[in-house]
């Protein structure tokens, strides 16, 4: 399908739209201040050895120095001879890693990869086993193994991993081929093999010329992983607002993916390049929980801890013909809504998909035949399941990254999530409790309520017999303060 790639970049923040048709189908941010450190690789200078603890600590040119542990000095090639000689039935011997006092010396230049980033006041954590990523594989150039994730099914996997050791060949390095290569083609695998092992050689290159505490390698950023992962044969254009990054983006192809240069522009028309396709008001929609359709009905898409529910409503749509006929329609549109709005707000995990039920067989297959088709323009592996005994569409999608919703918002100070809050005559009904507890553990001369205008309001007129009745029991005067910053719920009594 054609396909063109939007960028939009300002230092503090990368925006990517990928449209199809005219409309948007993925959105990706990236904000400068929220990339870490995982995965970048340095050339360390041992500060400290540490024979009691087994590690050491590596000076990265960070604030904080690394700590790297024995364990992740330990050569990657004799561990997976214990494996292999597990896997045949031996019984090994326990390899113990040689002591970390024996291996490294203060002062020394070593190669390291971050593992976890530096939290608090703990440096980053490091290992000399370094492993690069790729859009399909892992490349493990200090190993020789050739690996298939655990994932992909027991009969492909050997099948896998025989395609993936003959276009691998004798240069050396190890591979793991990841869940979403398994249907990648022989061209699409090479490709990804001469873009790792290329990015290996400039880091070898880069460690002989910088001194100890350089970057060697730092995780692509979301342009690049853009033009990596996302890019193919049938984006027709790329097109960036920024002349900085549009000549960084155009040597990164030059060197990696030279089929992709001459689809990259840069954008220098007047108005902002997102307003081209209206992205900014795609992004807030992809945000609500209500999705409106064409034909008058509409989508409610609700994202839990466990899993996300679409609900399919007929809202206005009241059809031309009959009631089946209309909920088929309704269903249909749905579909291909659906599968547009997983990729928009990049919805992984469980969904569950409440279609308006439907009573003849044949509506049901088409629905879900074209929601399967909807489904395979989609870069991220998808598994439907098919329709429940209750008449739910089960699925999953791999969860690659954090849903848009996640990335971009957070939980509301005043319903901390819930999505409702307690009403102001509840809030008064706590409130008068709370003054008869405080009441009977203290003695002041006056209670006073602090609380939002809604409930101050509401005890001045319909609530002030109850307050006037409590304050006559208790045998002290409550007096009321309005406070506008207020949210509903919350209030404070402050014993006067």
């Amino acid at each position: 399908m054609p396909q063109e790639i939007l960028i939009n970049w300002s230092p503090q923040e990368s925006r990517v739209a990928v449209v199809e048709h005219g409309a948007v189908q993925e959105l990706h941010v990236e904000r400068s201040l929220e990339r870490g450190l995982v995965g970048n690789v340095y050339l360390g200078k041992v500060v400290r050895v540490l024979p009691g603890m087994q590690s050491a600590f590596i000076d990265i040119g960070l604030d904080r120095t690394g700590f790297l542990h024995v364990a992740d000095l330990m050569s990657s090639i004799n561990q997976r001879h214990a494996e292999n000689e597990a896997a045949k039935g031996h019984a090994p011997a326990v390899s113990q890693p040689e002591p970390i006092e024996r291996q490294l010396f203060v002062g020394q230049a070593v190669m390291v990869q971050v593992l976890k980033d530096p939290i608090g006041t703990k440096g980053a954590r490091l290992t000399a086993q370094i492993s690069i990523a790729g859009r399909l594989l892992v490349f493990l150039p200090q190993d020789q193994h050739i690996g298939v994730s655990q994932k992909i099914a027991p009969k492909q996997r050997e099948e896998l991993r025989e395609r993936l050791q003959a276009l691998a060949g004798e240069a050396g390095g190890g591979f793991i081929l990841r869940t979403n290569a398994e249907d990648a083609s022989d061209a699409q695998l090479g490709e990804d093999i001469f873009y790792l092992r290329k990015t290996w050689t400039r880091i070898k290159e880069a460690s002989l010329r910088l001194p100890p505490g350089s970057v060697l390698h730092q995780d692509l950023n979301l342009l690049q992983r853009v033009l990596r992962d996302v890019a193919s044969e049938a984006t027709q254009s790329i097109r960036v607002d920024s002349r900085e990054q549009f000549e960084q983006l155009k040597a990164f192809a030059e060197e990696f993916m030279p089929a992709t240069r001459s689809k990259i522009q840069l954008y220098t028309g007047e108005r902002p390049i997102f307003d081209l396709f209206n992205i900014d008001e795609e992004i807030a929609r992809a945000l609500g929980r209500r999705v409106e359709l064409k034909s008058g009905g509409y989508l409610v898409v609700d994202q839990t801890e466990a899993l996300t529910t679409v609900d399919v409503n007929t809202g206005g749509f009241v059809g031309a013909r009959n009631l089946e006929e209309t909920i088929f329609k309704t269903n249909l549109e749905a579909a291909q809504a659906i599968a547009r709005q997983l990729r928009l707000r990049n919805l992984g995990g469980i969904v569950i998909v409440d279609f308006i039920d439907m009573l003849r067989d044949n509506h049901r297959e088409t629905v879900l035949a074209e929601f399967k088709k909807q489904l395979e323009r989609d870069r991220i592996k998808t598994t439907v399941n098919g329709f429940s005994a209750l008449g739910l569409l089960e699925m999953t999608r791999k969860r690659t990254r954090e849903s848009l919703s996640h990335q971009l918002c957070e939980p509301c100070s005043v319903c901390t999530g819930k999505g409702i809050v307690k009403t102001a005559r509840s809030v008064s009904y706590d409130i008068l409790r709370e003054i008869l507890r405080e009441a009977r553990q203290f003695n002041p001369r006056e209670f006073r309520v602090v609380a939002s205008p809604q409930v101050i309001e509401l005890f001045l007129d319909e609530e002030s017999q109850h307050l006037a009745g409590l304050s006559e029991f208790i045998g002290k005067p409550i007096s009321l303060q309005s406070e506008a910053a207020m949210a509903q719920e919350h209030y404070d009594i402050v014993l006067l």
